[in-house]
């Protein structure tokens, strides 16, 4: 198996989240992939870091780490973790629960989960009460053929 990696830490300001979605969509460009997927990536990548910094620390909590990882194995299989290390889901089925929220006076709360869902083949949350959590982000990229032609 042929696998790149990379890690990228950050204070849970918001205002980080940008810097976030360049370095892994900067990271994930090395690789044949398509625009359209590479959004994809960039938009749930934005609402799991969104979701980390607001509801694993709270926006008042601007000193404590996000950590993203991502993976790209065999030029096709891109996995994304974002990990907090914040307060935890306590009921992870109602949290994904689309347009549930736990901050109803945000504009556009509940949504998280579910665009993640949308533009990702697969979602794992892995949450753990005072401990923090891990949402995991995988998608395969299709395969395209080469647009090179052999010169004679």
């Amino acid at each position: 198996m042929n696998e790149n990696y990379i890690k990228i830490e950050s204070k849970s300001r918001s205002e980080n989240i940008a810097s976030i979605r360049v370095g892994i969509t900067s990271f994930l460009s090395t690789i044949n992939i398509h625009f359209d997927e590479l959004m994809d990536i960039k938009t749930a990548l934005s609402e799991a870091v969104s979701n980390a910094i607001d509801h694993g620390y709270g926006q008042e909590d601007t000193e404590s780490i996000v950590t993203v990882e991502a993976w790209i194995r065999d030029e096709e299989k891109i996995i994304i973790k974002v990990i907090d290390y914040g307060k935890g889901i306590e009921d992870i089925a109602l949290a994904t629960t689309p347009a549930y929220t736990s901050k109803p006076e945000n504009e556009h709360a509940g949504m998280g989960f579910t665009i993640m869902e949308s533009f990702m083949d697969e979602v794992i949350i892995d949450s753990k009460i005072n401990e923090g959590t891990i949402i995991t982000l995988t998608k395969t990229i299709k395969k395209r053929k080469s647009n090179s032609k052999k010169v004679e």
